[in-house]
């Protein structure tokens, strides 16, 4: 799909890999929705790409995700492209899972997305088309010891976007999964974990064992090539 004048929907644009593709996005042309729950952080990235909204949004709520599609319809009347990004991680081993917890990052990184794609569909379906990408991780292609819970909610998604791919391509409704892998992002301290000594930057140490690891900027290049290839799965 061509990205010049789409109105397009970022979820977790204020930091990370979801401003880096908000950025990207402007700067070919994009009429970017800037969606997240830290105020200023967005008000400060609406200010810096011209043409852009911000809308407060927590995609853990239902209702700022409605207010969220309904915003943008007010605003520019259509959605082309929704990226699902907004998304925690959750770390320690499987017998010990937080259930409460679990339910949280549950809620955000599977229900926010579903929801938020059940109520674009019928905008799309309307204007004759669209695409929804949703950022999930490359955890859900494999079995990390203390990354159960949050790989499984990506497996989640996983399954939730192919098979509405399938579902929707009558409708001209593209939808496709992008897994990113280790990023040098805020990640792994926002991460849920009982134990403040895992908090730290997981890139960080990733880097120091000579691993691999991905700037956010790396990440939205991949992301964009993927709006235009359509291809149903893409990752780096």
């Amino acid at each position: 799909m061509e990205i010049k004048d789409k109105v397009i929907i970022v979820t977790g644009a204020s930091d990370g890999i979801g401003e880096a593709i908000a950025k990207k996005l402007a700067r070919a042309g994009a009429k970017v929705v800037l969606a997240a729950r830290s105020d200023e952080k967005l008000a400060a990235l609406a200010h810096e790409l011209p043409g852009s909204v911000a809308v407060h949004a927590d995609m853990t709520q239902q209702a700022d995700i409605q207010n969220l599609i309904d915003r943008t319809m007010e605003v520019d009347g259509r959605i082309d492209i929704l990226i699902n990004n907004a998304g925690q991680g959750m770390y320690g081993p499987m017998e010990s899972i937080d259930i409460d917890k679990y339910k949280h990052i549950m809620n955000l990184n599977v229900y926010g997305p579903l929801y938020a794609m059940q109520l674009v569909i019928p905008k799309m379906r309307e204007q004759g088309g669209g695409m929804i990408l949703n950022i999930s991780s490359r955890v859900s292609k494999n079995y990390y010891p203390n990354l159960s819970a949050y790989a499984s909610t990506k497996y989640a998604l996983n399954a939730l976007s192919l098979t509405a791919r399938d579902e929707l391509k009558k409708d001209n409704i593209i939808v496709s999964v992008f897994h990113p892998k280790m990023t040098a992002t805020s990640f792994g301290k926002n991460a849920v974990n009982a134990d403040p000594a895992t908090r730290e930057t997981y890139a960080e140490r990733a880097r120091a064992a000579g691993m691999e690891v991905d700037t956010a900027e790396q990440v939205a290049d991949k992301v964009l090539e993927q709006i235009g290839s359509e291809e149903p799965e893409a990752s780096m």
